[in-house]
């Protein structure tokens, strides 16, 4: 069996990296993915998916020291399923719609676009061989963690 994800978004906040009791560094991404279209009525609608990703060893440390909030990011791996309930993990938002966030471990990470000005990033599409990418979140208030 075989299963493989590509997402392209924006980071929506800064990576938040640990180590494992063995050394094993692990960064956690959250990557927001827009999607706008125009529907039947003409009217303007967007979405945006949410994707809890980690990233392990050497990766890590790059996503970490070169990554920040907002920089887009192309991020290939495997959805790993919420231990609770099997699929997405859901929550209800402030204004009483329903969320839901996928859980990715990536196994390739691409950084897009160029830095955000706070010494982040490598510039305009430069690309690791251990790195990853998403759209923008409206505001901080839709990150569900």
């Amino acid at each position: 069996m075989f299963q493989k994800i590509t997402i392209v978004g924006n980071l929506g906040r800064d990576p938040e990296m640990r180590y494992q009791p063995d050394g094993t560094a692990v960064t956690n991404l959250n990557v927001a993915c827009n999607r706008k279209w125009t529907d039947g009525s003409g009217q303007p609608q967007s979405e945006t998916t949410w994707f809890r990703v980690s990233v392990w060893g050497r990766r890590a440390e790059v996503c970490n020291e070169y990554l920040a909030s907002g920089r887009q990011v192309m991020i290939e791996g495997r959805l790993r399923p919420d231990a609770n309930s099997g699929g997405p993990r859901l929550w209800t938002r402030q204004d009483g719609t329903m969320g839901a966030s996928f859980e990715v471990t990536a196994d390739n990470v691409v950084f897009l676009g160029s830095g955000n000005g706070n010494g982040h990033g490598h510039g305009n599409g430069s690309r690791h061989s251990d790195e990853a990418a998403t759209p923008t979140p409206d505001s901080d208030d839709d990150i569900p963690f």
